[in-house]
């Protein structure tokens, strides 16, 4: 996997990593940009933290570590497990319930609708629910394109969305 240096990939990645890890010092954040390809100095480091608002927050260890703000502005890391509802699956599920109108593939690509202004919401719980099986979404008004990993696995994809909701391809 190849990450482009530009500021926004660098951003999403350190986002990325401060979400799913307990990232507790800047070199250890920056040993983890590493192992992923990105190469960053300290100061460079030092900038997008504080670009990004994180800050160091007490976990329920009482381990200090770095949180991003969510959505709503909230900085709590996603790794914490003290509600299910800070968990990405159990998001994305609410979310796909609310939200999802219909699931169609072809090939490797699903088309997901939602009602207007929906689609964006709804693509980022995806996101960040991290499925192995999606390669990335572009999300549009009322419309998500969600791109499988599998050459084929648009089908499966789109049933697993539609699973989310309690509904089955055939309704």
């Amino acid at each position: 996997m190849t990450i482009p240096l530009t500021k926004a990939a660098r951003h999403a990645k350190i986002v990325e990593l401060l979400t799913r890890n307990k990232v507790r010092s800047q070199p250890e954040l920056a040993r983890l940009l590493a192992e992923s390809g990105v190469e960053v100095t300290q100061a460079t480091l030092s900038r997008d933290l504080d670009e990004l608002g994180a800050l160091k927050l007490r976990t329920d260890d009482g381990t200090l570590v770095y949180a991003v703000p969510g959505e709503g502005g909230e900085r709590v890391p996603i790794y914490r497990t003290a509600t299910p509802a800070e968990q990405p699956e159990v998001r994305l599920r609410r979310h796909a319930e609310e939200l999802l109108v219909s699931a169609e593939a072809s090939a490797n690509l699903v088309i997901l609708r939602t009602p207007p202004g929906a689609a964006q919401f709804l693509a980022s719980a995806i996101d960040h629910a991290g499925w192995h099986s999606v390669l990335g979404t572009v999300a549009g008004d009322d419309t998500i394109l969600v791109i499988s990993r599998d050459p084929l696995g648009g089908d499966a994809l789109a049933a697993a969305f539609l699973r989310l909701t309690a509904r089955n391809k055939d309704q």
